[in-house]
């Protein structure tokens, strides 16, 4: 057993939050000219290379043996091929603000998850955290997103289900611990662009596609940073901070858009979204709080 402060993780918890929540506006950029299949499909390709690179300025290794394989196959299913999948699908019968309160619940479904199928006691502290956390989730999107509850039910469940991949993400990834968070990305990426590049093909035309230099960049940085940057903080927070306290950074990435409107747009905060956003800090800071240093189980290889 190794403990080290917390406060690099929280930090981390913020970037991640940041890579993921602005992916939302370089989406809406590339997307407006390539199709949906085809730009997760650059996407994961994109982060595979370089993450291929650094692992190779590194001097590391992928990892050998089938039976890991497999399990990073599964793991790129929870948090990519199925996951992104779902979502996008669902997101094209959900208004964006429910799509968004629906996609926070991961944590909640950690929380369940972990009482379920697990012996681990994560206390009621933390169950309070996740819930004021996706109140204020709530609180910044508008209470009135709300309002289409019970239509589209199918695009609603779809969000959901997506919810909880990403949920059963954080808890599976666990099993990488001993193999690096470097590795553990790469072979995600690896098994996500083997699926989806051939997907894109049957289901698009990509070769035909002749999109601006615009959306080209916007693609470039939402495979860099967005996904394989991001994916290198998530696996090492999987690690440190535990699969809920990763999976909180879902109701912080809710404000990074705001602020992102607020610095780039000019848009106004209202009083609803501060309260939001003060509950949001506070469920993570629950959920991740407590005393200045964390455990940690193995010393990862990433």
């Amino acid at each position: 057993m190794q403990s080290h402060d917390k406060t690099l993780d929280y930090a981390l918890l913020g970037l991640l939050a940041l890579l993921w929540g602005s992916s939302y506006i370089f989406t809406k950029v590339a997307v407006a000219e390539i199709p949906p299949v085809t730009l997760i499909a650059l996407r994961v390709a994109g982060a595979a290379l370089f993450l291929g690179l650094v692992l190779r300025i590194r001097g590391k290794r992928l990892p050998r043996g089938w039976r890991l394989w497999g399990r990073l196959g599964l793991q790129a299913f929870f948090n990519s091929i199925g996951a992104w999948t779902v979502l996008a699908w669902g997101q094209q019968h959900v208004e964006a603000g429910l799509a968004s309160v629906l996609n926070s619940t991961s944590p909640i479904f950690v929380f369940l998850f972990t009482a379920l199928f697990t012996r681990e006691a994560l206390g009621g502290r933390k169950l309070v955290g996740a819930l004021l956390g996706l109140g204020g989730v709530v609180l910044i999107v508008g209470v009135e997103a709300l309002a289409g509850l019970g239509e589209s039910v199918a695009g609603q469940l779809a969000c959901l289900v997506g919810a909880m991949l990403y949920a059963g993400a954080a808890l599976y990834g666990r099993n990488f611990a001993r193999v690096g968070a470097l590795q553990t990305a790469l072979g995600t990426m690896i098994w996500a662009t083997l699926v989806l590049v051939p997907l894109a093909f049957v289901v698009e035309a990509p070769l035909s596609l002749r999109p601006s230099l615009t959306a080209l960049v916007a693609t470039l940085i939402l495979a860099v940073s967005c996904t394989g940057l991001a994916l290198l903080v998530y696996f090492r927070l999987v690690r440190t901070l535990g699969p809920l306290g990763v999976a909180s950074q879902s109701y912080l990435r809710a404000g990074i858009g705001v602020l992102l409107g607020v610095a780039v747009l000019g848009e106004r905060l209202s009083l609803p979204v501060v309260l939001g956003l003060c509950a949001a800090i506070a469920g993570v800071w629950m959920m991740n709080g407590g005393p200045r240093r964390a455990v940690v189980s193995a010393p990862g290889a990433g």
